[in-house]
C-alpha cells in the first residue's frame, strides 16, 4: 500500500482518537453523528437548510446530540422540551455566547450581541437602561415609530402605484427608528449619510456626540469606546435588518394570501377607521391582525438555528456532562414548526394564534426573539415596529402582486444563519 495513503489512514485514526478522548476526559457528551477527520460532520449539514438537516438528525439521536464543525464539538437542541430546559430553566448556565467565526473577527468581543460574561451582562444592562431612558417601551417611541411609518406612507405614494420593490423603504422605517433613539435625530431617505447608513452599518460612530460617552478610558471597566461602537452596531444591524426582512416576507405573504390582508384591513377598518393613526392601544382589540404578526414571524423562522450559545460551567444536562465553553445550538425551526402547537405548521394560518372564539391566544412555543437571558434585547421595541408598520400600510394600501397570487412562490431563497425571502416586486394601491 502506498505510504502516504498509510500515513492519512494514521493521521485520521489519531485525530478521531482525539475527538473520542477529548469527548470522554472533559464530560460525556451526548452521542450524535461519527465525525470524519478535519471537518468533522460538515458534509451532513446542507449550507442553504442547516434546520432540516438538524431535523433529519434528530429522528436519528434524540433532541438533544453532538455534531462537529471541523475538530469543534457542537451539542444541539431540538424541540421546545429541551430548549425549554436549558434556555429558560438553567438560563445562566446556558448564557454564554458561543463560537460564531463568521463574525468573530468583526466583533472581537465587544458589544452586545457576542459578547461574554461580565462585559456582556455589563454592557447589555446599560443598554436596556439607556433604551428605556430613550423611550423604548414607552409612549414617546411609538409616536417615532407612528411618525416613521407615516413617512414611509408618503415615500409608497410616490411610487404612483407602479410596481417597486419594498426592500429599501421597509428598511428605512426601522433604521431611522434606531437612529431617532441613538441619535436623537431621524434622515430623509434621501440624505447620502443615511444612504451609507443603510448600506453598509459602518459609519465611524467614534463622532457620534452623545452624554453618555465616556470621558476618559477606566482599564476596569467595560465601558470603552470599543465596546460603545460595537454596541452601537449591535442596535443598528439587528434592529434594521430583522426588523425589515420579516417586513419584507410578510407582505410577500400577504400577497400570496390576499384573503388574509383583506380581514386585516377589515379589522382596521372596523377598530381604528380611516381619520387617525393606528396605535398600540389598538392592538387588544385587533385580535386576528395581532395573530397575522405573529404568524408572519412564525412561519417565516428568521433565526432557525438562533445565535450559538455556550454554557458558562460545566453542567450535567439529562444524562450527559457537557463542559464549560461548549458551543450550544438550539434549533428553533423544531419550537416554532411543532406540530402539536401549531397543527399543519407548513401553512401560513393566522389560526394558530386564535383560540375558537377568535380571540388571541398566546404560546409558550413562540420563540421568534429566542428565550432565557440572550433573548433579544429590542423585542418589545420590534414587537411594536411590526405591529404598526403592517397596520400602518395596509389601511392606507391595497397590495397588488405582479402575478396571480398561486403562483407566488414564498419559498426562502436561503435559511442558514438567517431566512432571506426570494426578490419580488409589487404594487402599492392608495385606498
Amino acid at each position: 500500500m502506498d505510504l502516504f495513503i498509510i500515513l492519512v489512514i494514521c493521521l485520521s485514526c489519531l485525530i478521531l482518537l482525539s475527538l473520542w478522548n477529548r469527548s470522554y476526559a472533559k464530560g460525556k457528551l451526548p452521542p450524535g453523528p461519527t465525525p470524519l477527520p478535519i471537518i468533522g460532520n460538515i458534509l451532513q449539514l446542507k449550507t442553504k437548510n442547516i434546520s432540516k438537516s438538524i431535523s433529519v438528525l434528530a429522528k436519528d439521536y434524540g433532541p438533544v446530540f453532538t455534531i462537529y464543525f471541523g475538530m469543534k464539538p457542537t451539542v444541539v437542541l431540538h424541540g421546545y422540551k429541551a430548549i425549554k430546559e436549558a434556555l429558560i430553566d438553567q438560563g445562566e448556565v446556558f448564557s454564554g455566547r458561543g463560537s460564531f467565526p463568521v463574525v468573530e473577527k468583526i466583533a472581537q468581543g465587544f458589544g452586545v450581541i457576542f459578547s461574554n460574561g461580565d462585559r456582556w451582562k455589563q454592557i447589555r444592562r446599560f443598554s436596556l437602561m439607556v433604551l428605556r431612558n430613550m423611550g423604548m417601551g414607552k409612549k414617546t417611541i411609538e409616536d417615532r415609530i407612528q411618525e416613521e411609518a407615516l413617512c414611509l406612507v408618503e415615500a409608497l405614494k410616490k411610487t404612483n402605484a407602479s410596481p417597486c420593490d419594498p426592500t429599501f423603504l421597509l428598511g428605512c422605517v426601522p433604521c431611522n427608528v434606531i437612529s431617532s433613539i441613538i441619535f436623537q435625530n431621524r434622515f430623509d431617505y434621501r440624505d447620502q449619510k443615511f444612504l451609507t447608513l443603510m448600506k453598509y452599518f459602518n459609519e465611524n460612530f467614534e463622532s457620534v456626540s452623545s452624554p453618555w460617552i465616556p470621558e476618559k478610558h477606566n482599564e476596569e471597566s467595560e465601558f470603552t469606546m470599543d465596546n460603545l461602537v460595537a454596541t452601537i452596531w449591535d442596535m443598528f444591524s439587528a434592529g434594521t435588518e430583522t426588523t425589515s426582512t420579516t417586513m419584507r416576507y410578510g407582505l410577500l405573504l400577504l400577497l400570496k394570501h390576499p384573503e388574509i390582508s383583506a380581514k386585516v384591513r377589515e379589522e382596521i377598518d372596523h377598530v381604528v377607521g380611516k381619520n387617525r393613526s393606528v396605535c398600540m392601544q389598538d392592538r387588544s382589540r385587533m385580535p386576528y391582525t395581532d395573530a397575522v404578526v405573529h404568524e408572519i414571524q412564525r412561519y417565516i423562522d428568521l433565526v432557525p438555528t438562533n445565535l450559538p450559545h455556550a454554557v458558562t460551567q460545566d453542567i450535567r444536562f439529562r444524562e450527559y456532562l457537557i463542559p464549560k465553553g461548549t458551543t450550544i445550538l438550539t434549533d428553533l425551526t423544531s419550537v416554532l414548526y411543532d406540530d402539536k402547537e401549531f397543527p399543519n405548521p407548513e401553512k401560513f394560518d393566522p389560526g394558530h394564534f386564535l383560540d375558537e372564539s377568535g380571540n388571541f391566544k398566546k404560546s409558550d412555543y413562540f420563540m421568534a426573539f429566542s428565550a432565557g437571558k440572550r433573548i433579544c434585547a429590542g423585542e418589545g421595541l420590534a414587537r411594536m415596529e411590526l405591529f404598526l408598520i403592517l397596520t400602518t400600510i395596509l389601511q392606507n394600501f391595497t397590495l397588488k402582486p405582479l402575478v396571480d397570487p398561486k403562483d407566488i412562490d414564498t419559498t426562502p431563497v436561503h435559511k442558514g444563519f438567517g431566512t432571506i425571502p426570494p426578490f419580488y416586486e409589487l404594487c402599492f394601491i392608495p385606498v
